[in-house]
């Protein structure tokens, strides 16, 4: 039965290749702003319909409001910072916060949820840089830095 399985695959006139390289990965759906929240598994994004993201600032503002109801329940933030400015250049992105520390509340969730949204809204504001690529950093204006962070050491749960 085997052999006759081979041949008839043999015999089918399909010839073996090597890896074809099909290009740049599928986009589309995970273009566009997106603000993380925090949910029962850890960082959850949620896409920004109706609302265009013009600075860096604006984004952090937004995360500091309670998530979208439309969003259904069981979203929160944990971003607990008081005065602040955030400033991006190509892959970088800088959060001066006044004040001792980062995030008070929280705190690798919150970050987190800060690195990766200011990380997605840096590359919707420079289209050229890939969310993976953008590094934050968090200076608080008492103590040292923190980071820089990338969004992916988050996203573990």
């Amino acid at each position: 039965m085997a052999a006759v399985l081979g041949a008839v695959l043999l015999g089918c006139g399909v010839q073996p290749t090597g890896v074809v390289d099909a290009g740049e990965p599928a986009t589309g759906l995970t273009r566009g702003m997106r603000l993380y929240y925090v949910g029962d598994g850890g960082l959850r994004a949620v896409p920004l319909i109706d609302q265009r993201v013009k600075t860096l600032d604006s984004v952090v503002k937004m995360l500091l409001q309670p998530p979208p109801a439309t969003e259904g329940g069981g979203l929160t933030t944990l971003v607990d910072i008081g005065g602040f400015s955030v400033t991006g250049q190509g892959d970088r992105v800088t959060v001066a916060l006044e004040g001792p520390g980062g995030m008070a509340q929280h705190e690798r969730l919150g970050t987190g949820q800060l690195v990766c949204t200011l990380a997605r809204a840096q590359s919707v504001l420079e289209p050229g840089v890939r969310t993976d690529d953008v590094q934050v950093l968090l200076k608080p204006s008492e103590g040292a830095a923190q980071g820089p962070y990338r969004c992916s050491e988050f996203l573990d749960g």
